[in-house]
């Protein structure tokens, strides 16, 4: 278990402020959401991985075969690292709340280790997630704060996966909200605004 295991930005907490982890969607970096957090919350500490795998020069969190279609052999592989990693660091920062938040594979991500651990993360905001198979039941799913966000017209995540994941995490007795607006892939105002509700609401 390793804080260096990916290559990162990090920020400490200041006292009582949450450690945020943010993945970033295919072709990003570690630097794509550090900014819009460090609007959100000025005090959160962030711990931000850039993807290990390449597709085409692009970063990536994990392979897959085609648009889609993914490597779910690597998946599990990868998601067993980055379960690893994250609980480093929240070992390293005892007491702060954990929060996650990744943008299309970065969600994707976010969402297999969440599926796996629930218990790393007090929030998680998925944006744009496509989880294209059924996750096994997870009883510790229950409580936790998830919010989605997406378009309706995604032509990369359709519309009903996304309501079966919701589905899914309702039935897990996750506290799921579900924001969309009538676009595609692209990330819109509406978003950002949930997104700074969804990590700022009090306790």
């Amino acid at each position: 278990m390793s804080r260096d295991a990916y290559h990162h930005v990090s920020k400490a907490p200041a006292p009582g402020a949450p450690l945020v982890f943010a993945f970033h969607g295919t072709g990003g970096d570690e630097h794509q959401f550090t900014g819009l957090i460090g609007q959100i919350l000025p005090a959160a500490g962030i711990v931000s991985p850039r993807g290990d795998v390449s597709e085409h020069g692009a970063n990536r969190f994990f392979r897959r075969k085609a648009e889609g279609v993914y490597d779910m052999a690597d998946l599990a592989v990868r998601t067993r690292r980055m379960t690893d990693f994250i609980h480093a660091h929240k070992q390293a920062n005892p007491g702060a709340p954990i929060y996650g938040l990744g943008y299309s594979n970065g969600a994707n991500i976010l969402a297999s280790v969440l599926f796996e651990a629930p218990d790393l993360f007090d929030r998680a905001v998925l944006m744009h997630p496509l989880i294209p198979w059924t996750p096994a039941s997870n009883p510790a799913l229950q409580g936790r704060e998830i919010l989605i966000t997406a378009g309706r017209r995604d032509p990369i995540c359709p519309l009903p996966l996304t309501e079966g994941l919701v589905a899914y995490l309702e039935g897990q007795g996750a506290k799921v909200d579900l924001v969309l607006h009538d676009g595609g892939h692209e990330v819109r105002q509406q978003e950002i605004d949930a997104i700074a509700a969804a990590l700022t609401r009090k306790i």
